[in-house]
């Protein structure tokens, strides 16, 4: 009998004989299919050893992805619930594997310290028995242990002020983050645990759901200096508290009690807290609570804000600097304002610090902070010097490969060149990371379907419509989610409701140029609307003040790009922009192939 079953697709194999003589070396018997036997067949085998394994760990990259035979291997692991996912190079697993945990191994050379291994070999612990009674169990311990894993669901706002969902919302997300950083804990994925929000759920039925074994609830009420926060921790089988509490508190102590809920769960649930983990949790970005406010709700209004409206770039660029006032050493507030920053200066063309002199700030006071990269990568982009972007965006992504933001950024990066795959792979992970970014679900259509997947476009779009309604039920005026709802519909042959939409939006935010942007691909590729992607494209084009870029090498464009007036369009604009290489430059101003982070 094997402990652990390693299931990869072929062009992986360096990568699964690397991570298999690091599990032998722990102790377990690894089994991968360079041992199949010659006198038997490989079906019969293959599901005689998966049957038999304690843990399955499947190798997840764009190979595998494509793999039957590692898609049907990770479902048969998932149903037995002894599924454990690892990425080799920085892709996230396929729908549904994405809304399970995967750690993260791309580049790894057999550190032992690293991170990924880390959070690879706990839940091989977890669920191997052999190994764990070797190491960590009593000799007592039962032969077979589920591993705990828990779902932090968002915190009801209960402040009875809808404007202060981001408050509620961020303490959720801080509290996610604290919990992941726990070894011994399975964290459900942030995106996947907000898809529960504002609704009535069964916490056994979502845990079975998920297959984790806890679920956190809770609520916060904030008034004037007064914070309350009451949360629960509640078996997922029997739907049992576990540990309840509530804190009714100044506002002041609220990172406090952020630190007292998870190590309250980790007490509970009878954990091993390292030395590191703990210091992990207790390490915040401020001290300063009115500038973590701001800072969270900048944060909001970067996420769901209307892109391609200056407004948003300067609405955020205003509470960063408030925040970064309040506590000059407020690391994630200088960096979101460097983004912010850099957008308008490059993407708009406004004459404002491009972001660099924030970035370093945030660098100097946390070299942790990656997002810090994206406004170096940008001015490096922006000066022809496209290495030096792309290994800034590599170095921000190597210390955070979580990052929604440099995901997204680094993603945009690979659309301009024309390397889809790669572009494709981040835009993914954006969409795993922040599932109602409509942005990255939308350029995903884009994405699968030049790749020829059509399956997997037709659900990228379910994905973009329906995350686009939910934003347009909170802002009906949003004309960059109008635009990609426009495309998610005409994609899935709603055009006449498309039209309808398209009509709309221009009478609503007739200056987005992103939308306009977004109409003239929908119009070139879904409507086959030769004339009406001309003209749409061009009042786009024509009234930019950023500079060029994925234009030429969109995709969707490709139906009219061998039309004489499209050349002629994108000459005009070189010629006003002074653009030597449109190939080479950043991206119409506001639209969706601009490198932006959206």
């Amino acid at each position: 009998m094997s402990d652990v079953f390693v299931s990869y697709a072929r062009p992986d194999e360096p990568h699964a004989k690397r991570i298999a003589d690091a599990l032998r070396a722990e102790g377990y018997a690894v089994w991968r299919d360079d041992e199949l036997p010659a006198h038997r067949a490989y079906a019969d085998v293959i599901e005689e050893r998966l049957k038999a394994a304690d843990a399955v760990v499947v190798l997840w990259s764009v190979e595998a992805a494509k793999s039957q035979w590692v898609r049907a291997e990770a479902d048969m692991a998932r149903s037995a619930g002894n599924l454990i996912q690892v990425t080799v190079d920085g892709s996230i697993p396929p729908l549904p594997f994405n809304q399970i945990q995967c750690a993260d191994l791309t580049g790894w050379a057999g550190e032992t310290d690293s991170a990924g291994w880390r959070k690879l070999i706990a839940s091989v612990h977890a669920f191997a028995p052999k190994a764990v009674a070797e190491s960590v169990a009593s000799p007592g311990a039962r032969s077979r242990r589920q591993r705990v894993c828990v779902c932090v669901l968002p915190f009801q706002n209960m402040s009875g002020d809808a404007e202060q969902e981001y408050f509620s919302d961020g303490i959720s997300e801080d509290i996610t983050t604290d919990l992941s950083k726990i070894s011994a804990l399975g964290v459900i994925a942030r995106n996947t645990a907000f898809t529960f929000k504002g609704q009535s759920v069964n916490v056994c039925e979502i845990a079975a759901k998920l297959g984790v074994s806890h679920v956190l609830e809770g609520s916060v009420r904030k008034a004037g200096g007064r914070v309350r926060i009451n949360a629960q921790l509640i078996d997922g089988t029997t739907g049992d508290h576990v540990w309840a509490e509530r804190y009714d508190r100044d506002l002041e102590d609220i990172f406090a009690i952020q630190d007292e809920i998870s190590k309250a769960i980790v007490a509970a649930l009878k954990l091993k807290l390292l030395p590191e983990e703990k210091k992990a949790i207790e390490r915040r970005g401020t001290s300063n609570v009115e500038a973590y406010n701001l800072y969270l709700l900048a944060r909001q209004y970067w996420v769901n804000g209307n892109h391609g409206d200056p407004r948003r770039e300067e609405r955020v660029m205003r509470i960063c600097q408030k925040a970064a006032e309040i506590d000059p050493y407020y690391a994630q507030a200088w960096a979101l304002l460097g983004i912010a920053q850099a957008n308008l200066r490059y993407g708009f063309g406004y004459q404002v610090d491009d972001g660099f002199a924030a970035a370093h700030s945030a660098l100097a006071i946390d070299p942790g902070i990656g997002e810090a990269h994206i406004p170096m990568a940008r001015r490096f982009e922006e000066k022809g010097r496209f290495d030096d972007a792309l290994a800034e965006l590599q170095k921000g992504l190597s210390v955070n490969p979580d990052s929604w933001e440099l995901n997204k950024a680094i993603a945009n990066f690979f659309m301009y060149r024309g390397r889809l795959a790669e572009a494709t792979s981040h835009f993914e992970k954006a969409a795993a990371v922040m599932e109602t970014d409509y942005h990255a679900w939308g350029m995903l259509m884009g994405c699968y379907h030049s790749a020829g997947d059509e399956d997997r476009a037709t659900e990228a779009a379910k994905m973009t419509l329906e995350q686009v309604e939910q934003v347009l039920a909170q802002d009906p005026s949003n004309g960059a989610a109008i635009s990609f709802g426009v495309s998610a519909l005409a994609a899935l042959g709603e055009r006449d409701r498309a039209r309808e939409w398209m009509e709309r939006a221009l009478l609503i935010d007739p200056d987005n140029l992103n939308m306009r942007y977004n109409f003239a691909c929908a119009l070139a590729k879904d409507f086959e609307d030769r004339e009406g992607a001309l003209r749409m494209l061009e009042s786009s084009i024509s009234r930019i003040q950023g500079s060029l870029g994925n234009t030429e090498f969109d995709p969707d464009l490709d139906s009219i790009r061998d039309d004489p007036r499209f050349h002629k369009i994108m000459a005009d604009a070189k010629k006003r922009l002074g653009i030597k290489d449109a190939a080479a430059s950043p991206g119409p101003k506001g639209s969706a192939t601009t490198p932006v982070v959206s």
